[in-house]
């Protein structure tokens, strides 16, 4: 009786690089939750409930800082696609 080949234990490079690079596209819109609700825990000195200027600020600056980080994950999981598919095990 022949026994089935043993799949290998550990995932090969390009897989396991388009998983993380997919979990971290994942994480991307609770990264945007978080910087853009910094702002709502800064102190205003005048007592007023308005986001100055420096929050205005940052809140664009973390608007395109998520823009970049998602362009560039993007075109990360499309540069591996064609990777992906070479990796899976040959049964």
């Amino acid at each position: 009786m022949s026994r089935k080949p043993t799949p290998p234990v550990f995932l090969q490079r390009a897989s396991y690089r388009q998983r993380r690079i997919r979990d971290a596209a994942k994480l991307v819109p609770f990264l945007g939750i978080i910087l853009l609700a910094m702002p709502l825990a800064w102190p205003s000195g005048a007592g007023e409930e308005a986001i100055d200027s420096a929050g205005l600020l940052y809140v664009f600056g973390a608007w395109v800082v998520l823009i970049l980080l998602t362009a560039l994950l993007s075109s990360l999981m499309r540069a591996d696609a064609s990777l992906s598919t070479k990796d899976t095990p040959e049964q």
